[in-house]
C-alpha cells in the first residue's frame, strides 16, 4: 500500500511546477522525491471551462499567431492600395499584463505625401515630427491633435505616404478598452456602446493604449502592437467599400475632395458616414481620372 502511494505522488510531481513541488515537500516528510529537473519544468495542463478563468490571455507567441501576422511584404504597397488593404484587418494591443486588445479595422484615410497639400508631408517637407511618414512602409506614426489627443498612422510605399487608421470594430478586450476610454471622459458620463469605443481615430488610440512612444516603432516586427489577418471576415464584406473624401481637412481646397477616405458600407463603427459618396459607388462613379492613377502608385511626388 505504502508502494503504491509512493507512485501516485511521483506521478503526480512528474506534473508540477516547481512551487506545487515545493508545498508537497512541505506537507511530505517520509517521502523522498525523485523527479528530474526536465520534469519539473514541465507546463501544467490547466482544466478548460473553468469558472472565473482569465480569458484574455495571450496568445502571441503560438505558431498560429505567428501564421497570422502580417508582415513586411504586406506594407510594402503603395498609399491609396495599402488603405484599402487595411479594411478587415486586425490591430493588436500586448498591454503589460499580456492582455490582449482587438479591432478589425473599418475605416482608414490615405495620405499621399509629396503633392497631397493635406499631408503633413506635403511637399517632401521633413520635420522631427513626421519623420515616420518616410521610413519604411510599416513604421507607425503617432502624432498629437488638439495637444491632448493621438492619432495612429501607418507608412506606406511613396516618398512620405501614410494611412491614418480611423476606425475600429472591437474585437477583444472591451472592458478593458471601455476602462481606458472613461479614463478621459467627464466624471458620470453615460457608459459608451461597444461600437462607439473604437469608431474615431483618437478614440482608437484610447481604447488600445496607443501611446505617443510608439512612433517610429515597426508594426511587422513590435511585440506590443502588430496586425493581422481576420479568418473570420466576410469576403463579400470586403467587396463593398466606399470611397469618400477625407474628414477634418477642409481648408485645403480641392485635395480636401479627394476620395481617399476607404470604409466598410454598413458597418455601425464608420465614424462619418457618406450618403453621396455611397450612392457614387453604388452607380460606379467613385474616382475619377487622376484618382485611379494615384491608386496604381504612379503618382509624381516631389
Amino acid at each position: 500500500m505504502a508502494g503504491r502511494k509512493r507512485k501516485m505522488l511521483a506521478t503526480a510531481v512528474a506534473a508540477a511546477t516547481p512551487e506545487q513541488v515545493n508545498k508537497l515537500k512541505n506537507h511530505t516528510t517520509d517521502v523522498k522525491l525523485k523527479v528530474s529537473p526536465a520534469e519539473l519544468k514541465k507546463p501544467v495542463q490547466c482544466e478548460q471551462n473553468v469558472p472565473g478563468a482569465e480569458t484574455e490571455r495571450s496568445h502571441y507567441f503560438t505558431k498560429t499567431d505567428l501564421q497570422h501576422r502580417l508582415g513586411q511584404d504586406f506594407f510594402n504597397q503603395p498609399c491609396i492600395t495599402l488603405a484599402k488593404a487595411f479594411l478587415g484587418k486586425v490591430l493588436v494591443r500586448r498591454c503589460a499584463d499580456g492582455t490582449e486588445l482587438r479591432g478589425r479595422i473599418v475605416e482608414t484615410e490615405a495620405y499621399l505625401g509629396g503633392e497631397d497639400r493635406a499631408s503633413h508631408s506635403a511637399g517632401g517637407k521633413r520635420t522631427e515630427r513626421n519623420m515616420a511618414m518616410f521610413m519604411k512602409p510599416g513604421t507607425i506614426y503617432v502624432y498629437p491633435i488638439y495637444g491632448i489627443y493621438l492619432c495612429m498612422n501607418v507608412s506606406s510605399e511613396g516618398e512620405g505616404a501614410a494611412v491614418l487608421l480611423r476606425s475600429l470594430e472591437p474585437l477583444q478586450g472591451q472592458p478593458v478598452m471601455r476602462q481606458l476610454r472613461a479614463a478621459r471622459r467627464r466624471e458620470g458620463a453615460r457608459q459608451l456602446k461597444d461600437k462607439e469605443l473604437c469608431n474615431g481615430p483618437s478614440k482608437l488610440c484610447q481604447a488600445l493604449n496607443i501611446p505617443r512612444c510608439f512612433d517610429r516603432q515597426d508594426l511587422a516586427s513590435d511585440p506590443e502592437v502588430w496586425l493581422e489577418k481576420d479568418p473570420n471576415t466576410n469576403p463579400a464584406e470586403l467587396c463593398d467599400i466606399v470611397s469618400a473624401p477625407r474628414v477634418g481637412i477642409e481648408s485645403h481646397g480641392e485635395w480636401a475632395k479627394k476620395p481617399w477616405r476607404f470604409y466598410l458600407r454598413g458597418h455601425p463603427c464608420v465614424s462619418v458616414v457618406n450618403k453621396e459618396a455611397e450612392r457614387q459607388s453604388q452607380s460606379g462613379n467613385v474616382m475619377n481620372a487622376s484618382d485611379v492613377q494615384a491608386d496604381t502608385g504612379h503618382v509624381e511626388r516631389t
